[in-house]
């Protein structure tokens, strides 16, 4: 169960011995889906862990250290991330991280001048949602092939398939039954259990955490250090649009944290400032080699269990984030973890980021049943699931979740009847 204490305000400063305990549980929050993602892309955790440490300690300076957030690792770019490393490699990656982080100040801007309303009428729930469910889905064969298939050979192995049911199950048994912080927390618990039931089946080499030293910098990619970065307009298309979609989230992020905490952030420090964090803490991942960052709803959480909404809190969890980067042996461990178990968590986790676009939806009173909507969300659903793309040049592909994005934009702009796919209510309010 979560720390027991009074309510701590933004600018607090908890007695040290509950400051590092109250960190902790920030960390510990974000800490399963954060080195989750790199593992799935073939990044470094190490790296991830240190670019969210550090992209969050930036996050709060830009905000002016009055949003208590952490970020982490974004869910929403696992697919362009694999469709840019079998292009350029991870150095590739790093440069549409870097683009899209630069997408993020131009929306910022785009916020400030203009105000929130500018952005969101191109972004209503009917082609939000069906994008978000794009990204879930189209990840779907990539959680069952990391967990049924063997890694060396790439066939069907039981022993693998039990192990990441295993893991499954301890992961919904956590979200279904466990209190408190607890809740909060399941892919830890489903990692840790699969990892235990992964041991017994023999699946396990310790030799790697044996032989890593104890103090250990991170394998990070330095642009013009480690690599001679490159622009490539295929990338671009593939990572850029991807922001509009995390950047409405990340909008959405902001009202429930305005909820919990009792202060209205989209107006002070404004919501310019946070869309502008975020770009920045993507930014500093790109120069490091970790993949794009965005704001943890499972941090949220902590701040409504806990109640305490110290921004100092924030900035110790980030810290001990980039300390464990650099526990050679900790890294080494986290490489040990058998595909079988990340894949049963996979198994839950894409399904909730799907479920997540389905809940805009019915959130938002969508009649998916009038002719408009109808039109936007299958589109959006068949081009993104399916796969398809446009081949511009011979070096350009505009691939398919970036393709369903941007036409799930355009039906929505020359279709008539607009207000439909609004719904009954805003899906964020702007005052």
């Amino acid at each position: 169960m979560a720390l027991k204490t009074k309510e701590v305000g933004i600018r607090e400063v908890p007695r040290f011995d509950k400051w590092i305990v109250l960190s902790l549980q920030h960390l510990f929050a974000m800490f399963g889906a954060t080195i989750l993602v790199p593992y799935l892309v073939d990044l470094s955790p190490a790296v991830a862990l240190l670019s969210s440490g550090l992209g969050t300690l930036a996050y709060l300076v830009i905000t002016r250290g009055q949003i208590p957030a952490y970020l982490g690792s974004s869910f929403a770019f696992i697919a362009p991330i694999i469709a840019a490393t079998s292009l350029n490699g991870p150095e590739g990656v790093m440069i549409g991280s870097f683009l899209a982080g630069l997408a993020y100040g131009i929306i910022a801007l785009i916020i400030k001048a203009f105000g929130v309303n500018s952005i969101m009428r191109f972004l209503p729930p009917i082609v939000v949602g069906p994008v978000i469910m794009v990204i879930g889905l189209g990840l779907a064969g990539v959680a069952i092939d990391m967990a049924m298939n063997e890694p060396a050979t790439g066939e069907y192995s039981t022993t693998h398939f039990t192990v990441a049911l295993i893991t499954l199950a301890i992961t919904v048994v956590a979200s279904m039954f466990f209190k408190g912080f607890f809740s909060l927390v399941p892919i830890m618990f489903g990692i840790v259990g699969g990892y235990i039931t992964a041991l017994f089946f023999g699946l396990i080499d310790w030799q790697p955490v044996r032989d890593a030293s104890w103090i250990a910098a991170p394998d990070v990619l330095i642009p013009f250090v480690t690599y001679s970065p490159a622009f490539s307009w295929e990338i671009a298309f593939i990572m850029v649009p991807i922001a509009v979609v995390t950047i409405a989230e990340h909008i959405g992020d902001q009202m429930v944290l305005s909820k919990v905490v009792g202060k209205n952030f989209i107006k002070e420090p404004g919501l310019h400032r946070s869309i502008l964090g975020d770009g920045v803490a993507t930014i500093i991942a790109s120069f490091v080699g970790g993949p794009p960052n965005t704001t943890y709803g499972e941090n949220i959480g902590v701040l409504a269990i806990t109640r305490v909404f110290s921004v100092f809190v924030i900035a110790g969890a980030a810290v001990l984030a980039i300390s464990f980067s650099f526990i050679g042996k900790f890294a080494a461990l986290i490489q040990t973890i058998p595909t079988a178990v990340m894949g049963g968590v996979s198994i839950l986790l894409f399904g909730v980021i799907a479920s997540s676009g389905l809940r805009m939806l019915i959130d938002n009173g969508i009649n998916i049943g009038l002719k408009r909507n109808l039109i936007i969300s299958s589109v959006i659903l068949v081009i993104g699931i399916g796969g398809a793309f446009i081949q511009v040049t011979e070096n350009i592909v505009i691939p398919g979740m970036a393709l369903a994005t941007i036409i799930g934009i355009i039906l929505h702009m020359i279709l008539p009847e607009k207000e439909v796919s609004y719904g009954k209510k805003a899906m964020f309010e702007s005052e």
